[in-house]
C-alpha cells in the first residue's frame, strides 16, 4: 500500500481534490436551489442532468483521449468544470443549472476517465488491487470532506461556489506536472445488453435499480434535507453519513461475498437497506435516527454495486469481463438518470418522505428479484467464483476495467498456485 501511495500520491491527491469539488457542488446546489425557491421537481431535473452528462462523457471521453491525448482532454474538461462552477450563482435559473449540470457531468466523467487511466498505468499486476482500494478510499474521503466545507460560508453567496472551482483548478497541478509518461489508451467495445442479461439477469437488473437508488442519494439528499427542515450543519452530516457507512461496510461485505452465495448476500444487503429507508420514514424528527438510516442505506447500496459486478464475473470468461463492464455501466447510467426525476415526482406528491420511500421500494425490489433468481439456477461453485473488487457507483469504464483486470490477475494467480500444489503431489 505504501509503495502505491509513494508512486502515485500526486495523482491520488489530484483525484481527491476533484472529488471534494464534485461532492461540494452537488450538495450546494440542493441547498441553494431551496433558497432560490426552485420546486422539488425542478431540482430533480437539475440533479438528473448530471447523470445524463456523466453517461455521455463516459462513452465519448475515450475517443477524445485517443484523438488529442490525455493532457489536452484533462486540461480542457477541468477548465470547463471550473468555469461552470463559477457561473452557477450568476445564472440562478433551473434551465441554466440543468445545462450546467449536463456539462459538469460530462466533464467530470471525462476527467475521471483520464485520471483513472493514469492510475491504471501506474499500477502493476502485483499492486493493482491495492491501487484500486486506495482510489476508493480517496474518493470517499473527498466526498465526506466536501460536506464539511459546506459550513465555511453562507450558501446564499458566491464563496461556496468559488471553493470547488479553485479546488478543481488546483487539482490540475499535481496530476499534469507529476504524472509521466502519458499512458496508451484503449477500451473494450461494450457487450450488448441482450447478451449481458442472458449471462446474468440479476446483475443487469440490479445495477439498473441501483443506479436509481444511488442517484437519488447523491442528487436529492440535500433537497430532502432542506424540505425536512434540517439545518445546514445537519444536512452536511446527513450526506456525509451515506459515504461513511459505505466506507465502513465495503470490505466486510467483500470478505463475506467470497465465502457465500453472492445472491443470498445481495438479497440480505438490499433488504437491510430497504428496511433502513423505511425506518427513516418512521423516524419523524429524530436527527440521530436519520443519521443511522443514512449510514445503513449508504453502507448497503454502495457495496451492492461491487457485489453485482462480482456476481456477473462468476459467469464470465476472463476475456469477456471488460466488455461486460461497459454494459453494466450503461444500465447503471440509465437508472441514475431516472432516479432523481422519479424521486422529485414522488416527493412532490407525498412530501419529503418520498425520498426514503423511493429508495426503500428500489432496494426491496432488488432483494425480491435476487430471491427469485435463486430459484432459477444454482450458485456457481466456489472454484468458479471470482474475487470481490470494491468499485464506487460513480466509477467510469476505466475504473471498472481496472477492477476487472485485478479480478483476472487474481484468478490466474490462484490457478497457478493450485497447479503448483497439484504438481508437488
Amino acid at each position: 500500500m505504501l509503495q502505491v501511495l509513494g508512486s502515485a500520491w500526486a495523482l491520488l491527491l489530484g483525484l481527491m481534490l476533484l472529488m471534494v469539488g464534485n461532492g461540494l457542488q452537488g450538495t450546494l446546489l440542493g441547498v441553494r436551489g431551496e433558497l432560490e425557491g426552485f420546486s422539488t421537481f425542478e431540482m430533480s431535473i437539475v440533479m438528473s442532468a448530471y447523470f445524463a452528462g456523466f453517461l455521455g462523457g463516459s462513452r465519448m471521453a475515450p475517443e477524445m483521449i485517443r484523438r488529442v491525448g490525455h493532457v489536452r482532454v484533462f486540461a480542457a474538461l477541468a477548465s470547463f468544470i471550473s468555469a461552470v462552477l463559477i457561473l452557477y450563482p450568476t445564472f440562478a435559473h433551473p434551465v441554466a443549472w440543468t445545462i450546467g449540470r449536463v456539462v459538469i457531468g460530462f466533464c467530470f466523467s471525462g476527467v475521471y476517465v483520464t485520471a483513472e487511466s493514469w492510475l491504471n498505468n501506474a499500477a502493476t499486476n502485483e499492486n493493482r488491487g491495492k491501487a484500486l482500494s486506495l482510489y476508493m478510499i480517496v474518493q470517499m474521503l473527498g466526498i465526506v470532506s466536501a460536506q464539511g466545507l459546506l459550513l465555511v460560508a453562507d450558501p446564499s453567496g458566491y464563496v461556496l461556489f468559488v471553493i470547488p472551482s479553485v479546488l478543481v483548478s488546483i487539482s490540475f497541478a499535481p496530476i499534469l506536472l507529476s504524472i509521466s509518461p502519458t499512458p496508451a489508451f484503449d477500451t473494450t467495445k461494450p457487450m450488448s445488453l441482450r447478451a449481458l442479461y442472458g449471462i446474468s439477469p440479476l446483475s443487469c437488473v440490479g445495477v439498473f435499480i441501483l443506479g436509481g437508488a444511488f442517484s437519488a442519494q447523491f442528487g436529492m439528499a440535500a433537497v430532502y434535507g432542506g424540505q425536512a427542515g434540517l439545518t445546514l450543519p445537519q444536512i452536511s452530516m446527513f450526506i456525509a453519513a451515506f459515504y461513511v457507512g459505505a466506507t465502513i461496510a465495503q470490505y466486510p461485505l467483500g470478505w463475506l461475498s467470497d465465502r457465500m452465495d453472492r445472491r443470498l448476500l445481495i438479497l440480505i444487503v438490499a433488504a437491510v437497506g430497504g428496511v433502513g429507508a423505511i425506518l427513516a420514514m418512521l423516524a419523524g424528527s429524530s436527527f440521530i435516527a436519520l443519521l443511522l438510516a443514512a449510514m445503513i442505506v449508504g453502507g448497503t447500496s454502495n457495496p451492492l454495486y461491487s457485489l453485482l459486478i462480482s456476481y456477473a464475473n462468476d459467469f464470465l470468461q476472463p476475456e469477456d469481463m471488460a466488455a461486460a463492464s461497459g454494459g453494466i455501466l450503461f444500465m447503471n447510467g440509465l437508472g441514475a438518470i431516472a432516479g432523481p426525476l422519479l424521486t422529485g415526482w414522488i416527493m412532490t406528491a407525498i412530501g419529503p418522505s418520498g425520498f426514503w420511500f423511493f429508495i426503500a421500494v428500489l432496494l426491496l425490489a432488488m432483494a425480491a428479484y435476487a430471491g427469485y433468481r435463486m430459484t432459477q439456477r444454482k450458485a456457481p461453485s466456489a472454484e468458479h467464483s471470482g474475487a470481490y473488487a470494491p468499485v464506487m457507483m460513480s466509477a467510469t469504464p476505466v475504473a471498472v476495467e481496472v477492477a476487472q483486470e485485478w479480478v483476472i490477475d487474481t484468478a490466474q494467480e490462484e490457478e497457478a498456485q493450485a497447479q503448483e500444489a497439484e504438481d508437488r503431489l
